[in-house]
């Protein structure tokens, strides 16, 4: 696959059409943002390692049933997946109090949850991607009753499977942000799933990494 004409550019990747009209290619970046992308800078190969990685924990999640828009990786910095219509919703899973929640709420860092809390984002820049909810959705017609069915059941058990990954090698995954889209129909996990995109804590020491 060949990369043709560039469709989009963001904080951490690009994508980019190829022959074929349901396939892109995804390119990493080594550029890193942060509070909002007011803060930049760059961190050498973190693209490289971020789609690697995303390889990893993709092909791990489909063999455990979640679909995702993954093909395959193509280079050290390029992966090739289908083309997915991305719902403008940013769902996050805390297992641990920490970041936002910490201060929406005043609670103390590193509280560990009894059950693991699901929050929406509204996908807006320009808003700072507001917390939501089924209503606001419903209302915005972000999404249907079905596929936030869907996008609920794939968050939950993503949690649970990338616990158990992390867990067996001393971390503990705090919390952590996907995106999905779709694709003739279904519903996929899309974008990636990198350190990029969790918060991870040593397991033993609270050390964050």
């Amino acid at each position: 696959m060949q990369k043709l004409k560039q469709i989009y550019e963001g904080k951490a990747k690009k994508l980019y059409e190829t022959e074929s009209p349901d396939l892109l290619i995804q390119e990493f970046k080594d550029d890193a943002t942060a509070f909002d992308a007011t803060k930049r800078g760059t961190i050498v190969n973190k693209g490289i390692i971020n789609n690697k990685l995303s390889e990893k924990f993709f092909v791990l999640l489909a063999k455990k049933g979640v679909p995702t828009h993954f093909m395959k990786r193509l280079s050290d910095r390029d992966m090739l997946v289908k083309r997915v219509e991305i719902v403008p919703i940013e769902v996050t899973i805390r297992n641990v109090v920490a970041g936002g929640m910490a201060k929406l709420l005043g609670l103390e860092e590193g509280i560990v949850l009894k059950e693991p809390v699901l929050e929406y984002h509204y996908k807006e820049d320009k808003l700072h991607d507001p917390l939501i909810n089924d209503y606001h959705i419903e209302v915005l017609k972000l999404a249907t009753p079905q596929e936030m069915k869907k996008i609920k059941d794939y968050s939950f058990s993503v949690n649970q499977i990338m616990k158990d990954f992390f867990d067996k090698v001393n971390l503990k995954l705090v919390d952590f942000k996907l995106e999905f889209g779709r694709h003739k129909g279904k519903i996929l996990l899309g974008d990636e799933v990198s350190p990029d995109t969790c918060r991870l804590w040593d397991k033993v020491t609270n050390e964050k990494l």
